[in-house]
């Protein structure tokens, strides 16, 4: 993928890229938080509000339904974003799981180094992504 957001692949147009994330109370829904304004920060998309699917805002609704590509990223297996998302009628979109990485709910210390396999693992999801 390349780094501009508003292009995919095979350098054609497109809507940008959006990241829903898990931001829950434990260690890991923080470091879903901090992975996905991570990648907003390198460029991969631009981190989205989960709560505004949630309540179904429709600006934020008609956004993510003509976006290229989404990314939810959830912190454990409870799948909040992918369930929120879904719930919505979202039906296609890539899906990390940060416990499925490695970490463990309320013994991950959220450090750079763990922010960086996130986001290294959302990398390869996003660039999956190609122009229909």
């Amino acid at each position: 993928m390349n780094d501009e957001t508003t292009k995919c692949a095979c350098s054609c147009s497109a809507a940008p890229t959006l990241i829903f994330s898990c931001s829950g109370a434990a260690d890991v829904g923080e470091l879903s938080d901090r992975a996905a304004r991570q990648l907003t920060r390198d460029d991969k998309g631009k981190m989205f509000c989960l709560a505004g699917i949630g309540g179904r805002v429709s600006g934020i609704m008609k956004s993510t339904e003509t976006a290229e590509a989404v990314l939810a990223i959830d912190g454990c297996p409870l799948h909040c974003a992918k369930n929120c998302l879904e719930q919505a009628g979202f039906k296609n979109f890539k899906h990390i799981e940060i416990t499925a990485l490695g970490f463990t709910k309320g013994k991950t210390p959220v450090t750079d180094e763990a922010v960086m396999t996130v986001t290294d693992e959302a990398k390869k999801h996003l660039s999956q992504e190609t122009c229909s």
